[in-house]
């Protein structure tokens, strides 16, 4: 059974991408990813709000943005120590501050990728 479960966003091209190489990595079956733009996919949150960032659950604790991939890398064996250092409370601001500087650029880069 998955330890954690991803939402992810199938319309964006760049999620897709991330996450089919994060499927390729996670050969012990370790995350659930679940796509968020299907209309029976079962969301802890609004669709909205699970699309606007990255949601991961890890056992009973659901992340979001850079905490939510810190969550996701500790699930594959060879990105569990990217995963462990992002979510070392000292660290963990400036992952976030990375992922909002991305999520800036996000429009940009999808029409890159599309």
């Amino acid at each position: 059974m998955a330890k954690v479960t991803v939402w992810f966003d199938s319309g964006c091209p760049l999620c897709r991408r991330e996450i089919a190489l994060m499927r390729r990595l996670d050969r012990r079956g370790a995350i659930a990813f679940v796509d968020a733009c299907d209309p029976d996919a079962i969301c802890p949150l609004d669709r909205a709000e699970i699309l606007a960032r990255f949601h991961a659950q890890e056992g009973d604790r659901l992340y979001d943005g850079a905490a939510a991939f810190a969550a996701m890398w500790r699930a594959i064996p060879i990105l569990r120590p990217l995963g462990i250092v992002a979510g070392w409370p000292p660290l963990t601001p400036a992952f976030e501050v990375a992922y909002r500087v991305f999520l800036r650029l996000r429009p940009h880069l999808q029409r890159l990728f599309r």
